[in-house]
Parts: C-alpha cells; sequence; structure tokens
C-alpha cells in the first residue's frame, strides 16, 4: 500500500499542476462575458447611445441587443443587478487595442545611467563625465554618480564628497540631488534626477492703442459764402 501511494504521488502532483495550470490559464484570458455568456437573473440594460433601459432579464437584454445588431455585453459585473450594454464588441476591442498601444507608445521609461569616478580624476576626464551626465538628465534619465576608493584612499573620503557636490553644483541647472552623497563600503555615491520641464509662457500680446473719434459737436463747423463776406 505504501509502494503504491510512493508511485502514485508525482502522478497527483502533475494532475494538480496541470488544473493549476487551467486555473491560471482561465484567470489571465478573462474578458467581458458577452451574449450568451451573461446568465444572470436580471441585469440592468444600457442601449447604445447610453440609454438606460431599466432592469430586465438576461434573455430579453440579449433579445434586445440581437434585433439591433449589436451585442450584449457585461460592464458591470460587481454592480446588482450587473450592469449590461448594447454594443458592438469586436469595434470596441479594436478601440480598446489602439488605446493600450498608444498608450505603450507614449511611455517611457526611466532609466539610471551611472558615472564612475575616482578620487584623483584630472580635469579633462571630469568634463567629460559631466557632460555624459548632463546628456543623460537631458534624455529625461536619472543618474548615479559615485566615487570608488581604493587603498590609502579611504582615509580621505572627504576629497570624494567634495567632488560629487562640485558635481551636483555643475548640474544643478537642469538636475535635482534625490540622494546626498553616501559612503557604502568603499564607494560614495549620489543619484541625480533631472528637473521637471515647465512650458514655455506664450508672449503677451502688445496692447493697440484705442483709436479716438471725433464727436459731430467737435467736428469743425461749415462756413457759407455769406459768411465769409
Amino acid at each position: 500500500m505504501r509502494m503504491l501511494c510512493i508511485r502514485t504521488f508525482p502522478f497527483l502532483c502533475s494532475v494538480f499542476k496541470f488544473f493549476h495550470f487551467l486555473e491560471v490559464f482561465s484567470i489571465a484570458t478573462t474578458t467581458h462575458e458577452i451574449n450568451e455568456q451573461i446568465r444572470d437573473p436580471q441585469v440592468r440594460l444600457i442601449s447604445e447611445e447610453g440609454e438606460q433601459l431599466g432592469i430586465v432579464t438576461a434573455e430579453e437584454a440579449l433579445r434586445i441587443a440581437t434585433e439591433a445588431g449589436y451585442d450584449l455585453v457585461k460592464i458591470a459585473p460587481n454592480s446588482v443587478p450587473p450592469v449590461c450594454r448594447i454594443m458592438d464588441y469586436g469595434k470596441f476591442r479594436f478601440e480598446q487595442t489602439k488605446k493600450e498601444k498608444e498608450a505603450k507608445k507614449n511611455q517611457r521609461v526611466i532609466e539610471i545611467k551611472e558615472i564612475r569616478m575616482s578620487p584623483g580624476i584630472d580635469t579633462n576626464d571630469f568634463n567629460t563625465k559631466l557632460k555624459n551626465a548632463q546628456k543623460f538628465l537631458g534624455d529625461g534619465d536619472r543618474v548615479k554618480v559615485s566615487v570608488r576608493f581604493r587603498g590609502r584612499e579611504m582615509a580621505h573620503t572627504e576629497i570624494g564628497a567634495d567632488l560629487l557636490k562640485d558635481f551636483a553644483e555643475k548640474c544643478a541647472e537642469i538636475a535635482n540631488m534625490d540622494k546626498a552623497p553616501k559612503l557604502e563600503g568603499r564607494n560614495m555615491s549620489m543619484f541625480l534626477s533631472p528637473k521637471p520641464v515647465t512650458p514655455a509662457k506664450k508672449p503677451a500680446k502688445p496692447k493697440q492703442p484705442k483709436q479716438t473719434v471725433s464727436s459731430p459737436a467737435e467736428a469743425p463747423a461749415e462756413v457759407s459764402p455769406a459768411d465769409a463776406e
């Protein structure tokens, strides 16, 4: 009996994993319930134009949607009763997919770029790394600037702190210091993040001078030939 249990245990595990996979797969691919999938006793029905049609049975709602040439889609399953809408589900899914693609296209992943220096870095290398950091910040990425201490350089960590502070000051116009220089082991590092870009203000339109119109009382009086004599 014990041998039988040992032999059947791996099989039972594989069966359990299979059904667990099916459960996870079904949850991952769950979409809206449509048409015959909707089996609630009653639903609150909304027309394609957004008009409230009241509470009806699921069969009646499906009949109305079918006669109109559309689908019945459950849009609020947790409501009591659930809310269903008459719509072109294929068109709805196409527009949703299009919106998701547009949203992903407009999203930008902020990366963390790293600049590494040594306490004895020369001026040219410092300026080169500074330009690289400014470029990264201009592209919208965060920058981690670190100084690596070797051997006896650990006795003069203040040199690295001054180096990082100078680096941050030269990036102050385009970046904020998220994290002040901190020593961790043999590395001292800080984080810089780009400043939010404020939209440029539109120049104010110049005010045009008002044109003065003389009133009839101010107009010069006409002189008759008799008066002229």
